[in-house]
């Protein structure tokens, strides 16, 4: 989830190609590993491989949790490999060799489903799983055609961070739920000061379309019909356009910056700066935001007139490959990652757990209850679940979008999207 969960599919058509070989060779594999062997002979060890994208810190926490595993099941390695920037190559070729890891990191469904073992008749048989602990909705974002191939492992929503200092200096009250797009607007243009090359927000150069998600949904648009079947009228609409628009005409009058582009810092890093007083984004940067000394705040996100406020969730989900030789014992580290224990060692995501959050009171915390408020917001189903070809429709999708916000009209360039993407649909 990464860390992003909107991690672009670098490899889409080698993979694409390479699942569906996987998936023609293991037609019915439900093979079940025996039990862990006993004492720590070299020649009875097993090797359970997991492969991650993570980095850094959170890599760390995730090898600290295999050691613990490991303790707790005497003869088995857990051999965590880490793919960071490489992670759909690596894993596309695993598949492809028939070698995948056994537990691997998961979020493009669509894309490797085929390749990866059902995990419904695991979750609803084990009740060591607690899966009634788990929040409500997290088990559709990683379900196909009705059938569970992950185990939410951890989620972020989207907020809205703001700089104490900088509202307080201009003796502006801080936001609250319930605010409007028209009060952030109004907001934003208060707070830049182009002599000092300040702004009232951020707007990325390079945007995910995925997480744009939430702002079209507000708005009461879409980018596709819920069947998944048509994009005209729906990527297209006056309410889609409208939203994404909005972003354009703060960066074209001036209450906002571009940032994120080619030569340019990141949102994250001006924010940090003190040059800008609003970003948005998910939970990945709050720490970093408090390492460098931001008196930081966080709010829901604004409403669009007479309309409900609407959320996206990046969520990271644990799966195991069906051509896994130990798929038993695959499971169980599964249920210890997502246990109480583990999920606290995690910090780079939210708990997915409900009884976690509420012995740590993280929705009672000013920092985090936005991120819950946004949870329960989150009922929309994400463009590509809902259509296979997405990956091809999201590439003109995502040409339009930064056109949008370099200055061109959102109607415009929505249509001729949907124009040179109709044919993927057919």
């Amino acid at each position: 989830m990464n860390k992003k969960l909107s991690l672009i599919v670098l490899t889409t058509a080698m993979a694409v190609t390479t699942l569906s070989a996987c998936s023609s060779n293991n037609e019915g594999t439900t093979s079940k590993a025996t039990q862990p062997a006993k004492g720590n002979d070299a020649a009875t060890e097993k090797t359970l491989r997991f492969a991650t994208w993570d980095t850094g810190d959170a890599l760390k926490i995730e090898q600290d949790i295999a050691k613990k595993f490991e303790v707790n099941h005497p003869g088995t390695k857990v051999q965590v490999e880490a793919y960071a920037d490489g992670f759909d190559q690596k894993l596309a070729a695993g598949f492809g060799a028939t070698n995948p890891p056994d537990v691997m990191y998961m979020w493009d469904f669509p894309t490797y489903h085929q390749s990866l073992e059902p995990l419904g008749s695991y979750a609803d048989g084990d009740k060591d799983l607690k899966k009634d602990d788990f929040y409500k909705g997290l088990f559709n974002y990683a379900t196909i055609d009705n059938k569970l191939y992950g185990i939410p492992a951890g989620f972020t929503t989207r907020v809205v961070y703001y700089n104490k200092k900088m509202f307080d200096d201009a003796k502006i009250p801080y936001p609250k739920d319930g605010w409007t797009w028209d009060d952030f607007q109004e907001i934003s243009k208060k707070l830049t000061d182009k002599a000092k090359k300040q702004y009232g927000f951020g707007v990325r150069a390079d945007n995910d379309t995925y997480d744009l998600q939430g702002f079209v949904w507000s708005n009461g648009g879409s980018y596709i019909s819920n069947d998944g079947k048509t994009i005209n009228g729906f990527m297209n609409s006056k309410a889609t356009a409208g939203a994404i628009q909005m972003f354009g005409d703060m960066v074209k009058n001036g209450s906002a910056v571009l940032s994120g582009g080619k030569g340019q810092q990141s949102g994250e890093d001006i924010f940090k700066g003190g040059k800008i007083a609003m970003w948005e984004s998910g939970i990945w940067p709050l720490e970093s935001f408090k390492e460098a000394g931001i008196d930081v705040g966080t709010v829901e996100m604004p409403a669009f007139p007479g309309k409900p406020v609407k959320g996206v969730i990046a969520e990271s989900a644990l799966s195991i490959a069906k051509d896994s030789k130990q798929k038993d014992l695959a499971w169980e580290f599964i249920k210890y990652y997502v246990s109480n224990e583990a999920i606290k060692m995690r910090v780079a995501d939210l708990p997915v757990r409900v009884s976690v959050v509420n012995e740590l009171k993280k929705d009672q915390d000013p920092l985090y209850k936005p991120f819950y408020t946004m949870l329960q917001r989150s009922d929309n189903s994400p463009a590509f679940l809902l259509n296979p070809k997405w990956n091809e429709v999201n590439r003109q999708l995502s040409s339009a979008v930064e056109a949008i916000v370099l200055g061109s009209n959102a109607q415009e360039a929505l249509d001729q999207a949907v124009k040179d993407s109709e044919r993927y649909l057919k």
